[in-house]
This record gives C-alpha cells, sequence and structure tokens, in this order.
C-alpha cells in the first residue's frame, strides 16, 4: 500500500508540473513574440502621395485586426498584434478595429471577454478609449496628410444607447479630430480626421454624427469552406467583405484571394478584406495561423486588386507597405 501511495505521489506531483509548465507556456509565449517590424521610410505618411479627389473606398488600405490586443488577457488565444495603435500608425496602417466595452463608466478595449491592458504586469491599467485617442490625435498632429479610418465595434454588453451616448461624449471632446458623416468622403475631406465608422445601428439616433454604417453578417462558420466574400447593402455604398474566421489557414487564404476577385454591378463600393482566422478549434493560436498567412501575403502579387482594403493579423510595416503600394502602381 506505501509503495502504490508513493506512486500516486509521484504521479500527481508529474501532473502538478506539466500544468504548470503549460501555464507558463501559456502565459509567457505570447509575451515573447516579435516581427520584423522595422519601419519602412515614408510609411507614416504614404497618403501625401495620393490623389486627394478619390473616395477613400477607392483606395488601398492597409488595417489591423483587434487593433489593440498587443497586450490582453489570455493572450495564447486573444492576442492578434504585436505593436501598439500607436506604432501601427507610423508603420503605415489606417483602418483600425476599435472592439470596445463599458467598464466602470469608462470604454474600454476588449477582443471577446477579455480586456486589453496597458502593459504585461498582473496589475496593469485596462487601455481607456481615451489613451488610444490621445495617440491617434497626436498621430494626426504630426501628419496632417493621413486620415484614420476608425471602426468601431461594441464587443462587450448589450446596451448600445449608452454605448453610443458615450461614445459620442468621448468625440465632443475633441470635435475638430473628427470627421463625422454618413457617406463615404473624399481623401482631401478625411485628411487630418479620424473617420468614424460603426459596425452597429445608429440606436441614439445620432445621424451623421454617428457615423458611417458598416455591418455584415457573422461570417464565422466552418461547415461549408466554398464561402469567401459576400455582397451587403449599406445605406450609402455596396460593402464587399470577407471574414472567415473559423477557416483553417488553407481554406482562408483561398477565401481570401476569392474575395479579392470579387465585383460588384454598384460602382460605389468597398471592398473589404480579412486576412486573418482563429482556426477551425474553439479557441485558436492567432500568431499560428498568421505566420502562415502573413507569408502568404508577402509572396502576393496584388498589383491587380482593386483598392482592397486588406486587414491583418501581427501586422508589419513590410505588410502595410504592400498594401499601401497598391495605390501608386
Amino acid at each position: 500500500m506505501k509503495n502504490i501511495g508513493k506512486i500516486v505521489v509521484r504521479i500527481l506531483l508529474i501532473l502538478l508540473c506539466i500544468i504548470v509548465i503549460a501555464a507558463g507556456y501559456l502565459l509567457i509565449s505570447p509575451m515573447l513574440i516579435s516581427e520584423n517590424n522595422n519601419k519602412v521610410s515614408g510609411s507614416d505618411s504614404w497618403m501625401s502621395k495620393v490623389d486627394g479627389s478619390l473616395l477613400i473606398n477607392q483606395l488601398a488600405i492597409p488595417g489591423t485586426h483587434d487593433s489593440a490586443s498587443d497586450k490582453v488577457q489570455l493572450a495564447f488565444f486573444s492576442k492578434c498584434q504585436s505593436s501598439s495603435i500607436a506604432e501601427q500608425l507610423e508603420n503605415g496602417y489606417r483602418y483600425l478595429d476599435v472592439r470596445l466595452g463599458v467598464r466602470k463608466d469608462a470604454l474600454v478595449f476588449y477582443h471577446g471577454f477579455c480586456r486589453c491592458r496597458t502593459s504585461w504586469l498582473p496589475f496593469a491599467k485596462d487601455l481607456e478609449l481615451s489613451m488610444v485617442l490621445a495617440d491617434c490625435y497626436g498621430f494626426l498632429s504630426d501628419h496632417p496628410t493621413e486620415t484614420i479610418i476608425f471602426v468601431v465595434k461594441m464587443e462587450q454588453g448589450n446596451d448600445f444607447l449608452s454605448f453610443e451616448q458615450l461614445l459620442d461624449s468621448y468625440i465632443k471632446k475633441a470635435p475638430d479630430k473628427w470627421l463625422l458623416t454618413d457617406k463615404l468622403p473624399t481623401l482631401d475631406e478625411a485628411r487630418g480626421k479620424i473617420v468614424l465608422f460603426r459596425r452597429y445601428a445608429d440606436v441614439a439616433q445620432l445621424g451623421k454624427d454617428s457615423g458611417i454604417e458598416i455591418d455584415w453578417p457573422d461570417q464565422g462558420g466552418n461547415d461549408d469552406v466554398s464561402l469567401n466574400a459576400i455582397e451587403v447593402k449599406q445605406p450609402a455604398y455596396t460593402l464587399i467583405v470577407q471574414d472567415r474566421y473559423k477557416y483553417s489557414t488553407k481554406d482562408k487564404w483561398a477565401a481570401f484571394e476569392a474575395g479579392l476577385k470579387l465585383e460588384s454591378q454598384d460602382e460605389n463600393v468597398l471592398k473589404l478584406h480579412f486576412l486573418s482566422t482563429n482556426g477551425t478549434p474553439k479557441f485558436g493560436h492567432p500568431y499560428g495561423y498568421a505566420k502562415v498567412l502573413n507569408k502568404n501575403l508577402l509572396s502576393e502579387d496584388l498589383s491587380n486588386a482593386a483598392a482592397p482594403w486588406i486587414i491583418t493579423d501581427f501586422s508589419t510595416s513590410g505588410m502595410a507597405k504592400l498594401i499601401y503600394d497598391i495605390n501608386f502602381k
């Protein structure tokens, strides 16, 4: 009996060690993710070379998925970027995927139910909207030829009225920094401004002050991997969007390529293509998928792509340049 007891204790100790090692790996490994993110010269002001009479949907624009998730709870499953929003702007990204929820009378960033933080420290503060807006305002002050496409989604909660009213209160603190409209503007109209897009109905009835509607049916399923982009009628334009976020890397890449080729009979069309995926399991590891998909993107010839907005995970300056260079071909 004593021998059996010793064996049981040893097995339990081994299991405990395995659990501790696995937990440590899940905690530490996301902190060590580092991409080759050397800044490309001119990326901070690439829009200065673009014809300002073009509508913003006529431009190829690089964007980041879950833009604020470089430091986030449960990072192994939730981290989608390795650079801050301030760094993303300097690297040439102009589309920000802004996912928010109300917490203690403030808007804070979320990815799913996980809160985005200001650092990796155990008691780090939540990343609040005011902090990111300060970075955005500073960037636009230093780079008045640029614009920021600010696509807001309510990630947590269901009180859309309070959410929209609270967001509006943030905007009203610096109204000169925002372009609030219900129509797609030209680049000249948008220069030096944040252009607000919203992925929710205008419950507060703010009209054009609520921003431009941009929404689409959930595309998370992987039961039919032949699906790619769909066409969705918005009040001010037609949206072509591919956001298949439950595909394997192989199926995701196929959907991405097929989506880029999809055309619309509507001349006023905005083409939105997500290269991000969480994979086929319930809880994926975004970085593992991004390594494959980003490598594919960097070897892709995008010269014939028609003004796509391409949204990526673990986004680097080189990837941004590949996308915004479409405007100069």
